[in-house]
């Protein structure tokens, strides 16, 4: 291996741009080689060193491409990854994972008989309010927990022209897109549920799309509330949090893509720190004594991932996504669409 990770980007959309290309180079355990882009060459005015390639081929057929990012449009995901994992390349998919699980199933073993590493970009892990919300579970600052609440809401009450994202296929809407992030948060906090029941609606004018989800993920003795919508002008709560001794309540959204969309580089000691105005309001008790009052955000840290990724090829250490979480997430998407369909509560086995 040589001593930088030698990286193939296969677009240089919203996430190539925003996300992959800066925090790859960032990273000092990384070198990006090779940028593909249809017909553009908009890559070059910020990452001049990196080859605009046309064609994935280019990518896969290189021996001096160590890691491929597969950042395609979602129904792509599946065969690019098979093939870049079986030319003997690592391979990270942006989420969600694939249409199916059970194309992630086969992913999974593809990679595991290249033995090479593979792993989904749930970066909203790194999320500082996920990353307070976690400690709050994880500490049972609340007492026993009973319900817990995401939301991930936009406004967007038009049509978005010229993008596969509004065109009506497998795979796209609201539930792929910001759901594969919330649904992650759940299962890293609570693991798989008992049951599942799901409510999907398209509520914009014209839409053709899913753009509005209502989950609701059954636990012993916790019920998981999942919600988004894109006719959210006025957002209510990130999370909310309910227990035996107390609640918690966190408003606000991670400035971490704001600052990347801004430009900003993903290092030093005030990256993905967060408004004090957004920080989340713990009011329970603990040892006789009532806590009411803000809690500072944990910062951010979206590096992370690609820093335990280098740690994973370099070193064999474990990943921080697991591909088998990933297809879990696929599994949930399934199972809250036929939870819909057939107006019923799915149980899981």
């Amino acid at each position: 291996m040589p001593e930088k990770i030698r990286v193939g980007l296969t677009s240089f959309g919203m996430s190539g741009e925003v996300f992959h290309a800066p925090l790859i180079s960032s990273n000092s355990h990384f070198q990006l080689r090779k940028i593909m882009e249809r017909s553009s060459n908009k890559s070059k005015a910020r990452f001049a060193d990196a080859e605009i390639v046309r064609s994935f081929s280019e990518i896969t057929d290189d021996v001096n491409i160590d890691l491929v990012i597969v950042n395609t449009p979602d129904h792509l995901h599946f065969e690019m990854a098979k093939e870049a994992l079986e030319k003997g390349k690592h391979v990270i998919v942006e989420k969600p994972f694939t249409i199916k699980s059970s194309e992630a199933e086969a992913l999974i073993k593809v990679a595991e008989k290249a033995g090479k590493v593979l792993s989904v970009f749930q970066n909203r892990r790194w999320d500082g309010d996920f990353l307070t919300a976690q400690k709050v579970v994880e500490s049972k600052m609340l007492g026993r927990l009973v319900e817990f609440e995401s939301h991930y809401d936009r406004f967007r009450n038009y049509i978005q022209e010229n993008t596969w994202k509004e065109e009506e296929d497998t795979g796209t809407g609201i539930l792929y897109n910001l759901g594969a992030h919330m649904i992650d948060q759940a299962l890293v906090l609570f693991g798989m549920p008992n049951a599942i029941t799901a409510h999907l609606g398209i509520t914009r004018t014209g839409g053709r799309v899913i753009d509005n989800f209502d989950l609701r993920m059954e636990y012993e003795d916790l019920k998981v509330l999942i919600r988004s919508g894109y006719l959210v002008r006025e957002a209510g709560p990130r999370y909310s949090m309910h227990g035996t001794m107390g609640s918690f309540v966190q408003y606000g959204i991670d400035p971490q893509e704001d600052m990347l969309k801004a430009g900003f580089i993903p290092y030093g000691n005030d990256w993905g720190k967060e408004n004090e105005d957004d920080w989340g309001f713990l009011n329970t008790e603990t040892s006789g004594l009532h806590i009411e009052g803000q809690i500072e955000t944990i910062p951010g840290d979206y590096p992370a991932f690609y820093s335990n990724i280098a740690e994973a090829i370099k070193e064999g250490k474990p990943l921080a996504v697991k591909p088998e979480e990933a297809m879990n997430v696929i599994k949930i998407i399934e199972y809250s669409m036929q939870s819909h369909k057939e107006g019923k509560t799915i149980q899981l086995n």
